[in-house]
């Protein structure tokens, strides 16, 4: 093949395989290439739709780019001295059937649209993907919820034991976590919706493209309405993998606390052996290795997205070569949360929840004494804070029977709760973790009744959002199959 075709006439000279190497983007332009062939061929539509290039060249070019859709591009395209897989790509083809008609292809249109097209053509496939991953994690929680409504266990705040609530209400907590980012990530894509293709450079063609018709072959919902914004613009790519990052933040969470769970002494959880590895010493050991994994993942993530903000917050309009530098982040942070996210639910879906060790767990640390307070409050008249204090008194005294907190109540109050009526039996039902599951029966609340309604709400939520990604993803593969057969039709 020949050398890079744009260097040859403003340029002149050799560069260097190290210069070379340092310009070219090859490795973050194997995501786009098959969407760059999508491109080519609605933009070479397009062309001969509108009379800018004559039938014979056209129908060469499309027979040369069907060939590489349904093989896919030789890996000369990809060598380092075209920079890019457009220039590479290009070059092919001009190779294949010449200059006179190869040389056509890239009439009204600039690297700049053309990489930027591909980006959020991409992207909405990348999008599509962790949604649908993103569902199955959440029915996979709703699920293993649905059977451990009654599954008492301690919550904590600050990891002290706090308050007893339910296995069902903890994983219903990451379950709207994960459904907000499905939110986020479906907001994201109407943004990423937009079509550059037409923008050229920067500011538009002389050539009477109809960008219309191109942003519908390439299922787009729009074609970008700014040229300068259209090449220039990567806060959409900001914007998914801020969505990424959050998404991984809570991954994180719930993998630190599995992590947490899975040692001898929580013991609240048995990992699968398939999501864990043992020691090349240590006979005995199982580490949650696929836990940890994704809690760095997560660093992955996060660095993506500090390193895309920091690329472009100093850029003037419109395009500059530093975005080829933000591209690899945009994949590496996406491909961090697609990786993670399917096997967060098989693991999920697999771990056996010890849960006779979770309720001998859920009343220590005096993690009823909240319900004991609000009971003084309830049934007996007093303040909240002076039954705070009483409590509190008891507890540093170590018992939470009745002779401790009747002395409590005399020391902190100058009252006797003996006298209020307060029983031994009274205390000991009120202290039972169930007991103080059950009354927190307010929306939101641990109790079983509240949470079973809340899971069912949040399928009803879940199946819309299957129902959108079904549909959007069933609409941009019906515009690409549609896009090939206008190629083939054309080409034939």
């Amino acid at each position: 093949m020949r050398s890079d075709q744009i260097r040859q006439g403003r340029l002149a000279g050799e560069r260097s395989g190290d210069l070379e190497h340092f310009l070219a983007s090859m490795d973050a332009d194997r995501w786009i290439a098959r969407a760059d062939l999508l491109v080519d061929m609605a933009h070479l539509l397009g062309l001969s739709r509108q009379g800018i290039i004559d039938e014979a060249p056209a129908r060469a070019l499309m027979a040369a780019l069907l060939d590489l859709y349904d093989h896919g591009l030789p890996e000369e395209a990809f060598d380092e001295r075209f920079e890019d897989v457009h220039a590479g790509k290009e070059a092919y083809l001009i190779d294949r059937v010449g200059e006179d008609f190869g040389g056509r292809l890239h009439m009204g249109r600039s690297r700049n649209d053309e990489v930027a097209t591909c980006i959020r053509i991409r992207l909405k496939e990348e999008i599509l993907a962790l949604v649908r991953s993103l569902i199955d994690l959440r029915v996979t929680l709703l699920d293993v919820a649905a059977s451990h409504t009654e599954t008492v266990m301690p919550g904590f705040t600050h990891l002290q034991h706090a308050q007893p609530t339910t296995l069902a209400h903890y994983l219903l907590a990451y379950e709207q976590a994960f459904s907000r980012d499905t939110a986020r990530l479906r907001e994201a894509y109407a943004r990423v919706d937009a079509s550059p293709l037409g923008s050229a450079a920067f500011a538009s063609t002389g050539f009477p493209l109809d960008r219309a018709y191109t942003t519908r072959l390439l299922g787009f919902a729009r074609p970008a309405p700014n040229s300068m914004d259209a090449v220039a613009a990567r806060d959409f790519a900001i914007e998914v993998l801020a969505d990424a990052s959050i998404c991984m933040t809570s991954v994180s969470r719930l993998c630190e606390e599995l992590v947490l769970w899975s040692t001898a002494f929580v013991g609240f959880v048995r990992l699968d052996d398939a999501y864990c590895s043992s020691s090349s010493i240590m006979p005995q050991k199982k580490n949650p290795d696929v836990a940890e994994i994704m809690r760095a993942k997560a660093g992955s993530a996060a660095g993506s997205l500090a390193a895309a903000i920091t690329i472009t917050k100093g850029l003037p309009m419109s395009y500059n070569r530093d975005l080829q530098e933000l591209t690899p982040h945009l994949w590496r942070g996406v491909e961090a949360a697609r990786q993670s996210i399917p096997l967060l639910a098989g693991m999920l879906d697999s771990a056996a929840f010890d849960t006779e060790r979770m309720a001998a767990e859920a009343g220590r640390g005096f993690s009823t004494a909240t319900e004991l307070a609000d009971v003084l409050v309830r049934e007996y008249g007093l303040p909240f804070r002076t039954a705070h204090r009483i409590v509190g008194r008891a507890v540093r005294h170590g018992s939470l029977d009745l002779a401790t907190l009747e002395a409590a109540a005399r020391e902190a109050a100058d009252l006797s709760v003996v006298d209020l009526g307060i029983t031994q039996e009274k205390i000991d039902a009120v202290l039972d973790p169930r007991h103080a599951v059950a009354v927190r029966g307010i929306v939101g609340g641990p109790a079983p009744a509240v949470v079973a309604a809340q899971i069912s709400e949040e399928k009803e939520r879940l199946s819309r959002d299957a129902a959108w990604a079904e549909e959007t993803d069933s609409a941009l593969t019906n515009a690409f199959e549609h896009l090939i057969l206008e190629a083939r039709r054309f080409a034939a």
